[in-house]
């Protein structure tokens, strides 16, 4: 039996502000994380997984599928502990752009920025808008969007 009652990590609705940013740390996208994404997702599209096929694009090698790294962009910003034991529901992705390549050995990171807060009172929270700014090694976006999640109220 534990102790001390579990305490929520995350933010409540109520301390995210407007303009609010909150930054990721790096992950590094491997081979084996677009062999397993391809296994689990079925898209074995070659330009992922086939390196001679690669070569012959225009990008001249293999790309890490996007929705992969929307993925991993999901896990690091899990893994900020702001959304842990506060968030209700994931609601909404928008306006997601996918705007440049990410290859085996790339590193990304994600800058969440609050753009609006809503309050639900009958949810006992609120709405929140935060746009992700997925950027690689070099600080480049490489894809960004908008989440909506809805979190609970500390009140």
């Amino acid at each position: 039996m534990n102790p001390m009652p579990d305490t929520p990590r995350g933010m409540y609705f109520e301390e995210f502000e407007p303009g609010q940013k909150i930054n990721s740390s790096g992950r590094t996208v491997t081979e084996s994380d677009i062999v397993n994404f391809a296994g689990l997702s079925g898209d074995y599209t070659q330009i992922h997984t086939d390196v001679e096929y690669s070569k012959t694009t225009p990008i001249g090698r293999r790309v890490a599928h996007g929705l992969l790294v929307m993925s991993i962009a999901s896990g690091l910003a899990a893994q900020t502990g702001v959304l842990e034991g506060t968030v209700l529901v994931f609601r909404e992705i928008s306006n997601w752009k996918f705007i440049k390549p990410v290859f085996i050995g790339d590193t990304v990171h994600v800058e969440l920025n609050v753009k609006s807060v809503k309050e639900i009172r009958r949810i006992g929270g609120g709405s929140v808008e935060i746009t992700l700014d997925v950027q690689n090694q070099t600080n480049e976006t490489v894809m960004k969007g908008d989440w909506v999640v809805l979190m609970s109220s500390g009140k």
